[in-house]
């Protein structure tokens, strides 16, 4: 066993899930399978003894139901674990329940032919497995972002633009990945019916998507839906951006409305923070709000550079609230950062800087 190696032990009742998951993660040279357990219980006695620094865990178990299993886990003995998820309506419900019980992420089990659906989700597992390794779970330590290989920039999806709209009325934009449900939750529940008009990327597959939105939308003083294309953008609504689609703020006359695109990834993301974000520079302008939150890689980073550029007061979550400090350190080194805060004083801060610069529109 290479210590050097992240550690790594898969819950699982499906043999078969078993077996490709061990394969996949065996094949990394940064990373070891130490074991594989076909129930929580059997887990337990394995986490003893083979102290793993990473546990993907099925989200439905036997013998032990696995949100119980993960509640005391992270009670007992706090450690990074990533939930294998179905892509159903019961399964994203679960997930999200599991990620506020602190589950870093979670990555979709294929419905259909899973041995060869696994191995097409092999990076996206691999990707998660070395960010969970990363973060923050609990107690602090030290965690360093994990560069993405940058495939495409957010100019395959739209230009940067010179010219800009003039208007006046405010939007705030949200971008996020690992560990940003919760950090997302964190922010819009702390907003008041009357807030501005809110975009959100959250890197997250479709089938999730809705049950997002659905969830937070249950929570929130706010409403909140999954976006759909040309939509209107009302104050006192956030709309988070569906998993197959990159989701891009444009004008129709007087109105802020929302693009869906379904162009190719961008930082190997669709939907893209990026994306996002340079649509509100291109668009918004100085009407425009920022928040980079939590999150693996540096999609988002370039972006709220461009917003910060364009006249956008932009926020960076602070490393301490971070589950994985990736984009907002990329955010921050690039100079796109205005500010950088921890999570809980985020929404506070958001209001009162809008309070304070209502009715100042975007100078063109």
């Amino acid at each position: 066993m290479n210590s050097n190696k992240i550690k790594v032990l898969v819950v699982d009742d499906s043999a078969l899930i078993r077996s490709v998951m061990k394969e996949i993660i065996n094949r990394e040279k940064d990373m070891e399978c130490v074991g594989a357990a076909p129930d929580p219980l059997v887990a337990r006695e394995m986490i003893k003894a083979l102290n793993p620094d990473v546990l993907t865990l099925d989200v439905e178990m036997p013998k032990m139901d696995g949100l119980d299993f993960l509640e005391r886990l992270m009670r007992l003995r706090p450690m990074p674990v990533l939930m294998v998820s179905t892509l159903t309506e019961r399964g994203s419900d679960i997930t999200f329940r599991a990620l506020a019980l602190g589950a870093v992420d979670f990555v979709s089990k294929p419905k259909l032919d899973i041995a060869r659906g696994m191995e097409e989700y092999a990076s996206q597992i691999t990707d998660k497995i070395r960010a969970a390794a990363l973060a923050r779970v609990h107690k602090p330590h030290l965690a360093t972002a994990l560069d993405i290989e940058k495939r495409y920039s957010a100019d395959a999806i739209l230009p940067s633009l010179a010219g800009r709209y003039s208007s006046t009325e405010k939007l705030i934009i949200i971008g996020a990945s690992t560990g940003g449900t919760e950090a997302i939750k964190e922010v819009l529940t702390r907003l008041p019916a009357d807030v501005p008009g809110i975009l959100v990327t959250q890197h997250m597959p479709e089938n999730f998507t809705k049950s997002f939105a659905d969830r937070l939308d249950s929570l929130c003083k706010i409403s909140v839906k999954e976006a759909e294309h040309n939509e209107r953008i009302l104050p006192g609504h956030a709309y988070i951006a569906p998993g197959h689609s990159h989701l891009l703020l444009k004008r129709s006359g007087a109105n802020y409305v929302t693009e869906l695109n379904q162009g190719p990834p961008v930082n190997r993301h669709r939907p893209s923070v990026d994306v996002l974000f340079r649509s509100a520079a291109n668009v918004a302008g100085a009407n425009a709000l920022g928040i980079i939150l939590t999150g693996m890689g540096k999609d988002g980073a370039q972006g709220l550079l461009e917003m910060k550029q364009a006249g956008s007061h932009t926020i960076a979550q602070d490393e301490e609230s971070c589950i994985v400090f990736g984009m907002p350190k990329e955010a921050i080194q690039m100079g796109g950062a205005c500010e950088v805060l921890p999570l809980q004083g985020i929404a506070r801060h958001a209001l009162e800087y809008l309070a304070t610069h209502s009715g100042k529109g975007n100078r063109v």
